[in-house]
């Protein structure tokens, strides 16, 4: 079935995807080189998550490659050829606040990272699969001009609302404040839709909303619901950022995103945009969210409230996967909230303890 080639294989999305496509009967080669530790610190690094496909997979092979080095993306490329049918990339500096630390990292990593990826592409496997993981930060802070609801713990908007449910594609990326790290997830958007348009390639980005599961090493800075859950759990405090902690997400488990990469890769599309995320089904406020984790743990999250919101941050934000659903009837979410907290819960309580 050929090679799948996948970017920050030992993360959340990537990892999933390493299982799943391993389990079809592809070759997995994952690219991956911990730079979620050199980002976020110690309890952020992957190499747990890259010992144990290592582990248990025999078809995956790994390299420690940095995705900006297009020499060392280049040689990966060249040696599988046209083997390659799919690429995934997920590697990417995912914060909002550590780009503004360091523009320099941020926008070299997500930017020209999936630069180099999409012309090794071009040059050495062009009949592949290109996927992307976008996010919803490429549509900056528009949505909060939105005409919202506040309610007791959360905001929301008008049943009558074109937007009630979700957000579309058809949302404009221009005129807003998207924090640096959202602008440098646009030029990679846009480049991974122009490598479709103009060379021909079949890409897809999809724009993510939330998306977690058991499997992500949440921080402080980023994966909220897993560093939610754990710092529940841990009895770690834990700060919220400003709209009353009433900002709402919609939150996809991480094998649901994989199921629509699947359906897309069996029968792909030239230069695609996708909202993906929970959508109507599955969502959840802070305040929602800290409420589940209390119910889970058992125990009380010690937290603290500033009202300084973190730049460019959405108050409201829900996808809406009417297109993606319209192209492939057969998928659907399989997991709501309530299952993707507990699941997160139960399978990461005791590796956090240990910590």
């Amino acid at each position: 079935m050929g090679v799948a080639l996948i970017t920050g294989s030992a993360g959340l999305i990537g990892s999933e995807a390493v299982r799943f496509f391993s389990s079809i009967g592809m070759n997995v080669v994952g690219i991956d080189n911990d730079m979620r530790k050199f980002f976020f610190g110690e309890e952020a690094s992957t190499k747990w998550n890259r010992q144990r496909l290592e582990k248990e997979i025999d078809n995956y092979q790994h390299k420690e490659v940095d995705i900006r080095d297009y020499e060392d993306i280049k040689e990966i490329f060249q040696h599988y050829g046209s083997d390659i049918s799919l690429i995934i990339h997920t590697a990417a500096q995912p914060s909002h606040d550590w780009a503004a630390s360091d523009p320099f990292s941020d926008f070299t990593v997500n930017a020209n990272g999936t630069l180099n990826l999409l012309q090794a592409t071009r040059e050495y496997c062009p009949d592949a699969v290109f996927i992307f993981t976008s996010t919803n930060k490429v549509y900056g802070d528009t949505p909060n001009a939105l005409p919202l609801i506040e309610e007791e713990k959360r905001w929301e908007i008008d049943s009558s609302h074109p937007y009630y449910a979700g957000i579309p594609e058809s949302m404009s990326i221009d005129n807003c404040k998207h924090s640096l790290f959202g602008a440098s997830k646009v030029a990679a958007d846009v480049l991974v839709q122009e490598y479709g348009r103009y060379f021909g390639i079949r890409t897809a980005s999809f724009r993510g909303g939330c998306l977690t599961g058991p499997n992500h090493s949440g921080t402080e800075l980023h994966g909220f619901l897993a560093y939610l859950v754990k710092c529940t759990a841990i009895g770690k405090p834990y700060t919220i950022y400003g709209y009353k902690g009433k900002q709402v997400r919609d939150n996809i488990h991480s094998s649901d995103l994989i199921a629509a990469f699947y359906e897309f890769y069996k029968n792909p599309r030239v230069a695609e945009i996708y909202n993906i995320g929970g959508g109507r089904d599955s969502n959840c406020s802070m305040l929602e969210a800290i409420e589940i984790s209390e119910k889970l743990s058992g125990k009380k999250l010690d937290y603290s409230y500033t009202d300084d919101n973190r730049s460019g941050d959405h108050i409201w934000y829900i996808s809406d996967l009417a297109k993606f659903k319209s192209h492939y009837p057969d998928w659907s979410l399989k997991y709501n909230i309530n299952q993707i907290l507990t699941e997160i819960y139960e399978s990461g309580v005791e590796r956090w303890n240990e910590q």
